[in-house]
């Protein structure tokens, strides 16, 4: 089923929320094309942040008076937003430091639940596996090496080919009865992959099998429903949707997030603490040790209102159509590469590139000097470059604010540098 994209009218509106899209850069108009590092903010995500800390500033589920009272109302009705805006139930989001810190909260806790007297769900030792892919920023790879050292199981990894793409059917080679864990990216950082979730689920639920999604790529663009998926675990970032930053989502399922111990402990997520030890609260408070990001996460709950308001299926299209611009254009020029699923295939509205006798940073600054903000380097996916043979590509995002005009001047831009560094002579 097709949607319907963002009207010329409605993006004209919707830019005009956002500062710095009127910012000037080298005496050009800036083209934000790096939303998948970091989201730009609109005005009503600035304001509700700056509302809380100017009139709610208190401790949230500490204090008796009314300031506090009036926090943690503000707080937690964020949180039931939040959750409603990804398909899950309050008591299944929790917060992170951001998407990094809640992947690592799962593997510590999976870690610490084969220590202690809780039931894990899933065993972890010599002979069990967990499968991640070769295609995972480090946030998603990082974890589960320490898992796996920390526990003696074993770490597969499912191949990539020379584009960058894995298929189900090598994911499926690579799961079996041995593995307890399936850790992967929703959407590729780098490729703009867009992974087959619904059948991985299947495939580890038949084998018992706990899932981790990072849904850092996703969440952002597309809508997203966490039960209906069925994963076991997700993690995304404030700062990748509209939202500010220091401040990640942990989603649980109620029933591993009953199961598992907390990866941090300290104040307020203990119900009672002897000199021999403590209890733990319930989810989701069991797995914030210490104060919270309170007043950023009201105001990731206002960007969540933001994106809906839009609407995530008029984002999504807005995102395939630029998308598809972008890499029909690349395509077109010589001395281009472009990695990840071929033109035509489905992906997201990200394309990166490597330029034929062209370091990924000297493109940077060709399309810095026209204003063009891209991002290049190995964006957190090392193995995945060393598979593509490149140190670094240049990569260019797109978001809800972005224009078929500001992905032209990017295939402009890059249609030159080949000749600007006389490259291929």
């Amino acid at each position: 089923m097709q949607h319907q994209t963002i009207a010329p009218e409605a993006l004209e509106r919707i830019r005009a929320d956002f500062p710095e899209l009127a910012e000037q850069v080298q005496g050009h108009p800036l083209a934000y094309l790096d939303s998948g590092a970091t989201a730009l903010r609109p005005a009503p995500v600035l304001d509700a942040e700056r509302a809380f800390a100017e009139t709610r500033t208190a401790a949230v589920h500490r204090g008796a008076h009314t300031l506090a009272a009036l926090a943690t109302m503000a707080y937690e009705d964020a949180r039931e937003r939040i959750a409603a805006f990804v398909g899950a139930d309050a008591d299944e989001v929790s917060w992170a430091q951001n998407a990094t810190d809640a992947l690592n909260m799962v593997s510590l806790s999976l870690s610490r639940a084969q220590r202690g007297p809780h039931e894990a769900l899933v065993d972890l030792g010599p002979g069990d596996v967990v499968v991640t892919t070769e295609a995972e920023h480090h946030a998603n790879l990082l974890p589960w090496q320490d898992l796996v050292a920390a526990t003696g199981a074993t770490l597969r990894v499912v191949p990539v080919d020379d584009d960058g793409v894995w298929t189900l059917e090598d994911a499926l080679a690579v799961i079996d009865e041995r593995t307890r864990v399936v850790a992967f990216s929703h959407v590729g950082n780098v490729t703009g992959l867009v992974a087959p979730v619904a059948e991985i689920v299947a495939a580890a639920r038949a084998i018992g099998a706990l899932t981790v999604l990072d849904a850092c790529q996703s969440a952002p663009h597309m809508p997203l429903d966490l039960h209906a998926l069925g994963v076991d675990a997700a993690a995304f970032s404030s700062h990748k949707m509209l939202g500010p930053g220091g401040v990640g989502v942990l989603y649980l399922r109620r029933e591993l997030g009953l199961a598992l111990p907390p990866a941090r402990t300290g104040g307020s997520m203990i119900t009672t603490v002897t000199l021999e030890g403590a209890e733990w609260m319930p989810p989701p408070q069991r797995f914030e040790a210490g104060t919270q990001p309170v007043a950023q996460v009201v105001g990731l709950a206002a960007a969540v209102d933001y994106l809906a308001e839009v609407g995530l299926a008029s984002i999504a299209a807005h995102e395939h159509a630029l998308g598809q611009r972008l890499v029909e254009g690349l395509a077109t020029i010589e001395g281009v590469r472009l990695v990840g699923p071929p033109v035509g295939a489905e992906r997201a509205g990200l394309a990166s590139i490597v330029v034929d006798g062209v370091h990924a940073h000297d493109v940077g600054q060709v399309l810095d000097a026209q204003g063009i903000a891209a991002r290049v380097g190995h964006h957190c996916a090392q193995p995945l470059h060393r598979r593509l043979g490149v140190a670094a590509t240049t990569r260019a995002s797109t978001y809800l604010y972005s224009t078929e005009a500001e992905v032209d001047r990017f295939l402009d831009a890059v249609s030159g540098v080949r000749a600007y560094f006389g490259a291929g002579r």
